[in-house]
């Protein structure tokens, strides 16, 4: 067994809230490739994947917390966060499962990805109710404009799901692309509405969905050929809303 295998192996006992995934092999060389270098792009267009998954207890306590909020309640891990929350306060229910995801994540990064440092988060939960994707987007790293890709953590609580655009985007023909476009910017293209390419592209494979209650590593960062960010959108919630629960920790590479 390698170094890294018996580090990730050795990651369960530490971990609160979070169980570290098993690795198929082609995982693992993915997985490796990543370790060494980051920005392998070749690497990136195999990405997301999962990486842990939320023990079974706590994504139901989270989803039962996202359950008591008819709007969307939004928190930015920040120094007033953990002021308001940690420093002498009282912090709430879905605050004490963020830092514990928090922690759980920069546990897996440090072994994953060793010159990973925090760069920024946020949370949301409650009832999502926007009837469409506010478009496809990547998470871009504005702090550092020189970035290439950084790695970026989320992951969704019981409902509802992610989509991706799946592969090397670049290498899709242009009616695809075309198509894409529609997505990115919510508009028609001479390929139809954005309503008929979501649901399109979604039969066809070229979107694909996140795994619900399970942490995903991805790809942030600014533009840049050494690096594919992930492209990503949203599911849409049905008519009169749903309950969910979402974290995104994102890092910069040192």
């Amino acid at each position: 067994m390698t170094s890294l295998k018996q580090a990730w192996a050795g990651l369960r006992p530490r971990l609160k809230i979070l169980e570290p995934a098993p690795f198929s092999a082609d995982q693992w060389s993915l997985i490796e490739r990543l370790h060494a270098n980051f920005n392998d792009r070749d690497a990136h267009t195999h990405l997301p994947m999962p990486i842990a998954r939320f023990r079974s207890a706590t994504s139901d306590a989270i989803h039962a917390q996202s359950k008591r909020f008819d709007d969307v309640e939004t928190a930015y891990v920040d120094d007033v966060w953990f002021a308001q929350n940690f420093a002498g306060g009282t912090p709430d229910a879905m605050a004490n499962f963020a830092r514990q995801y928090n922690d759980d994540v920069d546990a897996m990064l440090d072994v994953l990805v060793p010159s990973a440092r925090f760069r920024k988060g946020h949370y949301a939960y409650g009832k999502f109710t926007v009837p469409q994707p506010h478009g496809l987007h990547t998470d871009h790293s504005a702090e550092d404009p020189d970035a290439a890709g950084e790695p970026i953590c989320i992951a969704r609580i019981e409902t509802l799901g992610t989509h991706y655009i799946a592969g090397d985007y670049r290498a899709h023909d242009a009616r695809t692309q075309s198509m894409i476009k529609a997505l990115r910017y919510w508009i028609p293209v001479p390929e139809g509405q954005p309503e008929a390419i979501f649901d399109a592209l979604l039969k066809q494979g070229t979107l694909r969905t996140m795994p619900v209650n399970h942490v995903v590593l991805m790809v942030a960062g600014n533009s840049s050929d050494s690096a594919q960010a992930t492209q990503h959108v949203a599911a849409r919630p049905p008519d009169g809303g749903l309950h969910s629960a979402f974290f995104q920790r994102q890092y910069r590479l040192i």
